[in-house]
C-alpha cells in the first residue's frame, strides 16, 4: 500500500522473509541502528525494525512516559505500563506491524498510551489501548483517524465500564450487518456477535449518555430521535422482508427471459420460506448481490465457487427490481428477531433510546471498534 508525501515515497515490502521499509531519497548514504536491517540499492534504502529493537524502543519510551511520577507511584506505574507493553508487542507481532515503531508520530503516541496505561487499574484497558495502537499503525496516514485515536487513548482511563459497553453495542448495531442471504442464518450470526459483546449488563437511564458526551465520543440531540430497531432492520434487510416474485406472474416470466442469457444464475433463485408462492434471491439487501459467489462446475466435473461477473450482477439486480413489493408483516418480522435471546435484549435496550438522536464521533468509533475487536479478534477492521 503506497503512501505519498511531499518529500518521499514509502512502501512496505517483503525482502527475504523480513519486513522492511523502502524509503526513496535523493541521498546515497544512510545509517541504521544496531538492531535494524539495511540494504542500499541506488537511491533506495531498506530499513527494518526487528522485535528486539521494538522492545528496546518500548522500554526507552517508558522511561520518558513515567519520568514525572513520584517514587511512590513509579512502582505501580511500571507494573501497569509493563502489562500494556507486553500486550502491545504481542499484537504488533501478530499483525506484522513492527515497522510502525520507526515512525516518530507512532513513538509519541506510544508514550501517551503508556502514560494512560499507568493511570488505569483495569486490565481490559491495556488490551483496549493495544487495539487502538494497532488501528493507528494500520491507518496512520489518515489524519482524521490519527486525531480520533489520539483522543481515544486520552479517555481510555476515564470512560466507565457501562458507557464503553453501551458505546460498543451502539456502534456494532450501526456498523455490522449480515451478509447471509437467509434470514435465520443472518439473525443467528448477529445473535452470536451481540452475545459476545454483552459481556456485562447494558446500562439504563441516560447518565452513560452524558458521560460519553463529556468525553467527546458521541453527540446527542433531543431533536429527531432514532428509528426503532425493527424499523431500522426492516429497511436495512429488505432482502429478508420482501417476498420476491410470485410464481407464474408476468414478472416471473420476465425472469425466465433474463436467465436465457445467464442460465447458471437459476440456482441463486430459491423459494421464499415464508411464502412458498414466491421466489427470491437469497441476499439481505440489493447491495449484497455483488458480494455473492456462484457454484460452477469445471471441465473436470469439480464444483468450485467463484465471484459473480459484472454481467451476472446486472442480471440479478434486474431480477431484484422485479420484486412485486409484497413484504413480510412487520409483527412477524419482530417475532423472528425475538426468537434470538440476544437480539431480543438488544431490541428492548435500543428502543429505549428512540427519543434521542445519537451520533458517534471519530473518537467514539475508534474506542468502540477497538473494544469490539478486543472481544472478538475475527471482526473486520474499521474502514
Amino acid at each position: 500500500k503506497n503512501h505519498l508525501s511531499r518529500n518521499k515515497k514509502r512502501a512496505i515490502i517483503r525482502f527475504k522473509s523480513k519486513q522492511v521499509e523502502l524509503v526513496m531519497t535523493n541521498k546515497q548514504t544512510a545509517k541504521a541502528g544496531n538492531n535494524s536491517h539495511q540494504i542500499q540499492i541506488g537511491t533506495a534504502t531498506f530499513t527494518g525494525v526487528d522485535e528486539k529493537r521494538v522492545r528496546e524502543i518500548v522500554d526507552e519510551k517508558l522511561l520518558i512516559a513515567l519520568k514525572d511520577f513520584s517514587e511512590e507511584a513509579n512502582k505501580i506505574a511500571v507494573q501497569r505500563s509493563g502489562q500494556f507493553n507486553d500486550k502491545l508487542i504481542n499484537r504488533v507481532l501478530t499483525e506484522d506491524l513492527l515497522h510502525a515503531f520507526a515512525d516518530p508520530s507512532s513513538q509519541l503516541l506510544l508514550i501517551e498510551a503508556q502514560k494512560h496505561a499507568a493511570s488505569t487499574e483495569r486490565e481490559s484497558d491495556y488490551n483496549l489501548l493495544s487495539e487502538l495502537m494497532v488501528y493507528r499503525f494500520k491507518e496512520g496516514m489518515n489524519r482524521n483517524i490519527r486525531a480520533g485515536v489520539s483522543r481515544a487513548i486520552e479517555v481510555v482511563d476515564q470512560i466507565s465500564d457501562e458507557a464503553l459497553l453501551a458505546l460498543t453495542v451502539y456502534h456494532a448495531l450501526a456498523y455490522f450487518t449480515s451478509a447471509a442471504g437467509n434470514m435465520q442464518v443472518g439473525f443467528k450470526a448477529l445473535d452470536s456477535l451481540f452475545g459476545k459483546l454483552f459481556y456485562a449488563e447494558l446500562p439504563t437511564g441516560t447518565e452513560w449518555l452524558d458521560h460519553l458526551d463529556i468525553l467527546d465520543t458521541v453527540r446527542i440531540s433531543n431533536f429527531g430521535g432514532m428509528k426503532l430497531l425493527e424499523d431500522y432492520w426492516y429497511e436495512s434487510f429488505d432482502g429478508y422482508v420482501k417476498k420476491g416474485i410470485k410464481v407464474d406472474s408476468d414478472n416471473y416470466k420476465e425472469v425466465g427471459k433474463l436467465l436465457v442469457e445467464e442460465p447458471q444464475l437459476a440456482g441463486l433463485l430459491v423459494k421464499n420460506s415464508f411464502d412458498m408462492n414466491y421466489v427470491k434471491i437469497e441476499v439481505s439487501n440489493k447491495h449484497q448481490i455483488d458480494q455473492r459467489d456462484i457454484a460452477v462446475t469445471d471441465y473436470k466435473g469439480i464444483v468450485r465457487n467463484r465471484p459473480l461477473h459484472d454481467s451476472e450482477i446486472t442480471v440479478l439486480e434486474e431480477i431484484y427490481d422485479l420484486y412485486d413489493g409484497q413484504c413480510m408483516d412487520k409483527q412477524d418480522f419482530i417475532s423472528e428477531i425475538e426468537k434470538y435471546s440476544n437480539l431480543k435484549k438488544l431490541r428492548e435496550w435500543w428502543n429505549t433510546l428512540s427519543e434521542y438522536s445519537i451520533q458517534i464521533t471519530s473518537v467514539g468509533k475508534a474506542l468502540a471498534h477497538s473494544n469490539a475487536q478486543r472481544i472478538d479478534k475475527n471482526l473486520p477492521p474499521l474502514d
